[in-house]
């Protein structure tokens, strides 16, 4: 790199333009890395509270709502473009009173005004997110996403935009006082009635494979054209549906099919960082080729055990090798010092989209020996035109045994000439301007990678993964759980905000996830406070199901109840899925009856639309038909040896604890199934547990042939 300054990270960089630009305003002093990158912007910020709604009333002037995140590219050309911009910030400060908010940090806040833009605009929504708000109540009149400085895409100019709104609002206000009120009522009516009387039945698990069948990619895999997410819920679902046909007549081969050729092709595309593993956020194109830049901890984290159980049940070593590359990835650039998981790397470095990733070929040509870059290039699409502004973004064009039968190579050669020049290409890579990190840490996504870390160290046999997962959780526990309740984010020593529904099941999903790695009493018991947690403060008393906020938050104009899947799994299904394995784990009939009630608050939404609410057709499937629970007991040396044992079988529907003989502070459920003198094991089904099993290859058969016969 030539120049004056090098600096090490885009956030140094950034930090050197805010120095730069003087006064700072009051995002200076929240914890949000998003918010702390327009502390320097000419717009007169608030953060999020009474300050600015004291404000607003007091002066009449309606609230400009800006939410983004730190990774998200639009959000930065928004920003550089109209934020930093002195006449926009002047008519914005003239005009408004202007609330900046992380939608990471504050999900209850975004979740609320991005169903109000696409009930207003009937459009959906994204980032950044523009509302406009009565200056009392707080409810929308207006938005959007984007808008550029000047006018184009289609879309009016920023200032243009502030200067009408402004001036509707004066005149028109009686007009969208009416229009709020009809807001409200949508908002009233957004939950569905619960279905008490209804059978519920395994029919929408059923639609939703046929749907996902209809809008699955038969060439490039994933679901739908462009722009493609990675959508690891349904792939998770579709080995499932496999999995439970695997042994009959008719296996739904297709179903297994769909959830590889996915899961392959995002693999070997631009969407996966083939330097330095990682996933990105999306691709903006059908063919997983080009993505949008930004790397977030809750799509790896998600990603990271579907790939791990893939590799399990195919015996496909591909799926191994990008688990176990974006675990590394994980561990090395995403790791606190503390432990915890950071949220996100920028989509930019140096002002630009990928600049990081991009590369010039003849700069490959000069890294790599003409051994490498012979077999390199056809890989990667080195030897065609460029595919990302005139520069190379890695795409796997050609297959390893087409490269292998051209040179005369075996693919054994190929893949270990790549892996060689891949290494070289990383450390030359290393050099770069390294895109900003965002450094807080979110309980809900650090509970979404330790279950995705305890997974993986099932699946892969990775010792390693399982103690970052530990040390993640014990740093959880120790800072962001405080008498009995649970923080959202941290960053620089400060643990805050009340945490959402999704912080709460997420963990305890996790935890119990850990444990069928290594067993752990006082964890146990902590998931069971988080489980009561959930129940006293978020439950919805009268329909059944949990609100996104708890009885104690901030009073906000709705308070959600989450049903879909979003980017990440839906809290009300991790609920359901929790109570329900935790309910059978423990004899816990009143948290499988709550997790009952959950699905029939949902019943509705999920007969409509079921392939949008996988995480609830999850627990539907285990209260038809409950998971299979072997508990393992015996001397720790023995019981690690079976347990590793019964870790080679794909078995979605299985939990397995090895639990030392000496282990003490069980509950009643698990005490009861005392040691003998030999290592034993006890297969439960429902409230139904077998005698114990002493005998391994007995224990294994015993579950084959169990599962032949589901």
């Amino acid at each position: 790199m030539t120049g004056a300054f090098y600096f090490e990270s885009e956030a140094s960089f950034r930090m050197a333009q805010d120095s730069a630009r003087g006064t700072a305003n009051r995002l200076a002093r929240e914890t949000s890395p998003y918010l702390q990158q327009h502390a320097h912007n000419p717009v007169d910020w608030y953060p999020w509270g009474e300050e600015a709604f004291e404000r607003a009333r007091a002066e009449r002037k309606p609230i400009l709502l800006s939410i983004g995140y730190a990774a998200c590219h639009w959000c930065h050309v928004m920003a550089h473009e109209s934020f930093e911009d002195e006449e926009t910030a002047r008519l914005m400060n003239e005009l408004f009173v202007n609330i900046k908010v992380d939608r990471e940090e504050r999900p209850d806040i975004d979740r609320i005004y991005q169903i109000a833009l696409q009930v207003l605009t009937q459009r959906a929504g994204g980032w950044p997110l523009t509302m406009f708000l009565t200056h009392d109540d707080r409810m929308p009149f207006f938005g959007g996403t984007y808008f550029p400085k000047e006018a184009r895409y289609g879309m009016p100019a920023f200032r243009d935009v502030l200067r009408k709104v402004a001036e509707f609002y004066r005149e028109h206000e009686a007009d969208l006082r009416r229009q709020n009120e009809s807001l409200r009522e949508v908002f009233a009516e957004i939950d569905p009635a619960p279905a008490h009387d209804v059978q519920l039945s395994a029919e929408p698990i059923r639609v939703c494979r046929a749907r996902l069948e209809q809008s699955f990619d038969r060439e490039f895999g994933g679901f739908g054209g462009a722009p493609k997410f990675p959508h690891a819920n349904q792939i998770e679902r579709l080995l499932r549906d496999w999995h439970a046909t695997a042994q009959g007549p008719e296996p739904d081969l297709h179903a297994l099919y769909m959830a590889t050729l996915t899961l392959r092709r995002m693999g070997e595309g631009g969407l996966f960082d083939q330097v330095g593993g990682g996933f990105c956020r999306y691709s903006v194109d059908a063919y997983w080729m080009i993505p949008h830049f930004e790397k977030m901890l809750y799509d790896n984290a998600l990603l990271l055990p579907v790939y791990a159980q893939a590799a399990v049940a195919t015996g496909d070593s591909f799926y191994a090798r990008i688990a176990n590359r974006t675990a590394d990835w994980a561990l090395r650039e995403m790791l606190a010092p503390e432990g915890g998981f950071y949220s996100s790397l920028d989509a930019d470095s140096e002002g630009h989209e990928g600049r990081f990733y991009v590369w010039d070929r003849e700069e490959i040509r000069q890294a790599l020996s003409d051994e490498e870059y012979t077999v390199f290039a056809p890989r990667f699409g080195l030897d065609r035109e460029p595919n990302f502004e005139g520069r190379w973004h890695l795409h796997a064009f050609r297959s390893l045994e087409s490269i292998a039968e051209e040179t005369g190579r075996s693919v054994e050669q190929i893949e270990s000439l790549i892996d060689a020049a891949r290494a070289k290409l990383f450390q030359l890579r290393e050099r770069r301007v390294r895109p900003g990190r965002d450094e807080k840490i979110l309980t809900s996504w650090n509970a979404l990678m330790i279950r995705g870390l305890a997974i993986a160290a099932r699946s892969l046999a990775r010792d390693e993964l399982a103690e970052a997962a530990t040390r993640a959780l014990e740093f959880i526990r120790r800072t962001l759980w405080r008498d009995g309740r649970l923080r959202a984010t941290y960053r620089d020593g400060r643990a805050r905000l009340n945490a959402y529904l999704d912080d709460y099941v997420f963990l305890a999903d996790a935890i119990l996830e850990l444990q069928q790695v290594r067993f752990r009493a006082d964890e146990l018991a902590f998931a069971c406070e988080l489980i009561e947690a959930v129940r006293k403060h978020f439950a919805d008393e009268r329909s059944g199901g949990f609100y996104f906020t708890s009885d104690d938050h901030e009073a906000l104009i709705h308070r959600s109840k989450a049903l879909g899947d979003d980017a990440t799994p839906s809290g009300n299904g991790v609920a359901a899925q929790v109570l329900l394995r935790m309910g059978w784990l423990l004899g816990r009939s009143d948290w499988l009856q709550d997790a009952e009630r959950t699905l029939r608050a949902a019943w509705s939404a999920v007969e409509k639309y079921p392939h949008a609410h996988v995480s609830l057709l999850t627990a539907l499937e285990e209260l038809l038909e409950p998971p299979q629970i072997v508990i393992v007991r015996g001397p720790e040396e023995e019981i690690e040896r079976w347990r590793r044992e019964l870790a080679k079988l794909y078995a979605p529907r299985r939990l397995v604890l090895a639990i030392p003989a000496d282990a003490t502070g069980l509950p009643e459920a698990l005490a009861e199934k005392a040691p003998r003198d030999r290592t034993v094991a006890y297969v439960c089904r429902g409230s139904t547990c077998s005698a114990p099993v002493d005998s391994l290859g007995t224990l294994v058969r015993d579950l084959r042939l169990a599962l032949e016969r589901t």
